[in-house]
């Protein structure tokens, strides 16, 4: 007898339930009490009313692998039509990543070295930063690990790129508008709560393997909340005297926004951005499994072929590109910091 024949029984539901008995398969716990290979139970035992034991004591009721089975042919279903709409609008993204990773991988390594340096100088102007650099690009080289470094470093420049660029305008938006912000914070929470593993697994049946833009996405995806929040956090937090004081001088929102908000909201976006970055970095390696190139090929080799040093040692060019990264990036915004007090 199921434990919550009783429930049907007393709601009087007890033919219809007889009439919708399921000859499907039985669940893997139902074939262990068959074989009496079930798990012990203890002197008290009432079970919750999933739906597994509620199908149990009525036919009619679904079962979990009938909901989950559901769920699966219904984003099959409407996969054509997703592709139709998300193949010319991800297309660039594509175009962006093979483009620079192109870039990254046939322009000598001496040009990408000297480039990289002269943007750390020109962003920080921190001599020890722009050494700490100079270290890490050449420890890259000297242990042959130079071009999936810069294979990992090409798409996080493309993935925050493109991060910033929606994410700021979006921010924006969400601290001029109470309703839009309100409507957003539930889907960046979402976003930020998703296991890296979830994103994956629609975009793996939206787009093919090998596809840059299937990784793309999902980095994008991952990493641009961090530039969302901080953003609408930065303009909410400009001083409204400020704001007012603007609108005594006849400013219109454009060049209160453009002249007033965003130059003082600026250390909380470049916040933001560096937690994009790294938020970029964890993906990426995540990515791998999905044939993104660069750092996290070789971490996914050394864990499937048990190759312990290529693993570590592609584990500590990550923890070096990551420091560079993170220095490098709050080294340009201490520099924003003291430009602002001294003006």
């Amino acid at each position: 007898m199921a434990t919550y024949d009783w429930l049907f029984n007393v709601l009087g539901l007890r033919k219809w339930c007889d009439a919708g008995a399921s000859d499907g398969p039985m669940s893997m716990a139902q074939l262990l009490a068959k074989t009496g290979n079930a798990a012990p139970q203890s002197g008290v035992n009432f079970a919750f009313p999933s739906l597994d034991e509620l199908n149990k004591a009525c036919g009619q009721i679904s079962q979990t692998r009938d909901v989950v089975k559901g769920l699966e042919n219904g984003f099959l279903a409407i996969r054509p039509a997703l592709r139709t709409v998300l193949d010319p609008i991800t297309q660039p993204l594509s175009w962006m990543l093979d483009g620079t990773l192109y870039l990254f991988m046939t322009a000598p390594w001496f040009l990408i070295m000297a480039l990289i340096l002269v943007a750390v100088w020109f962003s920080t102007r921190s001599l020890s930063v722009l050494l700490f650099n100079a270290f890490c690009l050449s420890f890259f080289a000297f242990v042959d690990h130079f071009e999936p470094a810069m294979q990992t470093f090409a798409v996080i420049l493309v993935c925050t790129i493109i991060s910033a660029l929606f994410g700021i305008p979006i921010g924006i938006a969400m601290s001029k508008y109470n309703r839009l912000q309100k409507a957003i914070i539930p889907v960046l929470d979402l976003l930020q709560t998703l296991p890296t593993f979830v994103y994956l697994i629609p975009l793996i049946f939206l787009f093919p393997i090998g596809e840059s833009r299937l990784y793309g996405i999902a980095i994008i995806l991952y990493a641009i909340v961090p530039v969302i929040r901080l953003t609408d956090l930065g303009v909410r937090l400009v001083d409204r005297d400020v704001v007012e004081a603007g609108n005594a001088f006849g400013m219109s929102p454009g060049q209160k926004l453009t002249k007033v908000e965003l130059p003082l909201a600026l250390p909380n976006i470049m916040a933001g951005l560096n937690q994009t970055i790294m938020m970029s970095l964890a993906m990426v390696v995540i990515a791998s499994m999905v044939t993104a190139p660069g750092l996290g090929v070789l971490v996914l080799r050394g864990i499937r072929n048990l190759e312990l040093g290529v693993g570590l040692m592609a584990g500590v060019c990550i923890v070096l590109l990551a420091v560079m990264l993170d220095r490098t990036s709050k080294a340009a915004l201490s520099r924003i910091d003291r430009t602002k007090n001294e003006m």
